[in-house]
């Protein structure tokens, strides 16, 4: 766990948690003495980075079992009940949950494919704010975090609805951004990450040297500062990552 305390004392839900960048981020977040909510599809992988988390000494972390998918507004909502009920605040959200399909041309891909991709990557993180936003008005520094990507910010062939998927989720950042722009609390941001090492990564470049990539606690380390205090300041903006940049791009 790192020594950096700066999210003590708050409470930050984070999505996909069970794996790849949610698991990274959610660890990252405990680390700076954060209390995570994670939140994720399989409840087996949520309890290991539970363990991780109280063995690392990390605040003990609350579990929140989500099909994004297949999760309808009542669900949304009971969310935010939970929450509001059980740890009577939240800090911050980051959205870290992503549905993917391997690149293909569009004759080869499936409504039932785009349907998915659009649940978890769009619907989802518009469903989770709305349903927190009561929360969230009512903490004094309240930061979200979207994690777009870069074909979803310059489409291209091949990457069809998750190119398209992303392209709505920065469209909806866009809109958000604006409408919380009077709210000083709320400090809503798109991070567009380069080339990482991560299971996506694997299944979309197969034959690739992961080993010259940044990892995935790197990119994690800079979410959980833009979390915090270091992050003030930065609202409604579409941040092109890349590790050496500390995102000051």
């Amino acid at each position: 766990m790192e020594n950096n305390q700066s999210l003590k004392d708050r409470v930050i839900l984070v999505t996909g948690a069970g794996q790849g960048l949610g698991r990274a981020a959610a660890l990252a977040c405990a680390g700076r003495g954060a209390t995570v909510i994670l939140l994720g599809r399989t409840t087996r992988k949520l309890e290991q980075v539970y363990d991780e988390i109280v063995a690392a000494n990390g605040p003990m972390p609350a579990i929140f079992p989500m099909d994004l998918e297949k999760a309808a507004d009542k669900d949304f909502d009971t969310l935010a009940q939970t929450v509001g009920y059980q740890l009577r605040r939240l800090d911050g959200i980051l959205h870290g949950a992503a549905e993917f399909e391997s690149p293909s041309p569009l004759g080869q891909q499936t409504a039932e494919e785009w349907q998915r991709l659009y649940k978890v990557n769009v619907i989802a993180p518009f469903a989770i704010n709305r349903a927190c936003l009561q929360l969230l008005a009512a903490a004094p520094d309240a930061p979200v975090i979207l994690v777009g990507e870069s074909h979803g910010h310059v489409p291209a062939a091949y990457w069809g609805g998750f190119a398209v998927s992303k392209a709505a989720l920065e469209a909806y950042f866009r809109i958000q951004a604006e409408e919380w722009a009077d709210a000083a609390n709320l400090r809503l941001n798109l991070v567009i990450p380069g080339p990482v090492n991560s299971p996506q990564r694997a299944i979309s470049h197969p034959g690739e040297d992961k080993s010259r990539l940044p990892s995935l606690a790197t990119l994690a380390t800079d979410l959980a500062d833009l979390m915090g205090p270091e992050g003030h300041g930065r609202r409604g903006q579409l941040i092109e990552w890349h590790p050496a940049s500390s995102m000051n791009t």
